[in-house]
């Protein structure tokens, strides 16, 4: 299964790429070893997400930018109302990054 390194952006993808890169620099780690890790977090992510994940959200916001390049949408909104079954959250900014998951079977 292909799949994109989107979640690599997230918080915890972001820890973990931080961590690898101290266990590289301390030789604790290869690079090699550590690039696998990356590659399973990304299979993990994209699998625990379609499985695991039942939940419907609505948007709607100012839109600031939108962006499609290598089959990957990105929408910046302004006050932004997400809503969902537990309820309603008003933020300043959202970015959300889309891609076409027939491609993820490729």
């Amino acid at each position: 299964m292909a799949t994109f390194e989107l979640y690599r952006r997230s918080t915890i993808g972001m820890c973990l790429t931080e961590t690898l890169d101290q266990m590289v620099s301390g030789g604790i780690l290869s690079p090699e070893l550590a690039i696998q890790v990356l590659i399973q977090f990304d299979k993990s992510m994209t699998e625990a997400l379609e499985s695991e994940v039942k939940s419907k959200v609505s948007v709607k916001g100012h839109l600031h930018t939108y962006r499609f390049c290598d089959n990957v949408w990105t929408f910046i909104l302004q006050n932004a109302q997400l809503k969902c079954e537990d309820g309603q959250e008003t933020v300043d900014s959202v970015k959300i990054v889309a891609c076409d998951s027939k491609l993820l079977t490729q």
